[in-house]
């Protein structure tokens, strides 16, 4: 499941980016993980309040992929710029049709330290296209900036993020961080994914971190 999740990612790229590298502290390889769990893909992983890397503090990760060869995700609370959709658009170098009005602005989030230079939305998974991938917890990532083109057109998702990067574990090494204390699991929760008001997404997973799921 994660190398296909892996093979989606490459999809989403809206500009170049180098190789892959591994959130986390990488020089310190993990023991492998289990191979029967628990995995938590769907579910938000929430830095706890000790957390000591600080790319990571404060933070709530959709955990997009997690098993045996590693996981990924997304930060969901991460904002780092807002403006209209049209400025966005033409900055990624779309010539709009002159026919098209677009409307309204976007927010731009740090999806996370690896490869900053891809870009993709994660949404609600009520809008689809060729290049849609579908994940849990009724949610999806679209893989080119036609949803980008959508969103402003009001043609999109009904809920979305737009996100450049992401954070990737290798095998074992979530679950070495863990073990440690931080980080948490929370259970996939929309609003707390979506909302507009990002400083208070952490409080509210927090709230809701070890319920049983």
């Amino acid at each position: 499941m994660l190398a296909l999740m892996r093979r989606v990612l490459i999809l989403m790229v809206l500009l170049l980016a180098a190789a892959p590298a591994v959130a986390g502290d990488a020089a310190k390889p993990a023991a492998p993980a289990p191979q029967n769990g628990p995995y938590y893909s769907g579910q938000l992983l929430v830095a706890g309040p000790t957390m000591p890397d600080p790319r990571f503090k404060g933070a709530v990760i959709y955990l997009a992929d997690h098993d045996a060869e590693g996981a990924f995700g997304l930060i969901v609370n991460r904002p780092v710029g807002e403006g209209p959709v049209l400025d966005f658009l033409i900055g990624l170098g779309m010539t709009p049709d002159p026919s098209e009005t677009f409307t309204g602005d976007v927010r731009i989030h740090a999806g996370g330290p690896v490869e900053p230079g891809a870009g993709f939305v994660l949404h609600t998974n009520d809008y689809q296209t060729e290049t849609t991938g579908m994940l849990r917890g009724k949610v999806a990532v679209t893989a080119s900036l036609r949803a980008v083109k959508d969103i402003g057109l009001g043609k999109g998702p009904r809920r979305y993020l737009i996100l450049l990067g992401y954070a990737g574990w290798t095998s074992g090494q979530l679950e070495a961080e863990m073990r440690r204390g931080d980080w948490q699991i929370a259970p996939y929760d929309e609003d707390t994914v979506f909302a507009t008001d990002d400083a208070g997404k952490w409080d509210r997973a927090q709230k809701s971190a070890g319920i049983p799921m």
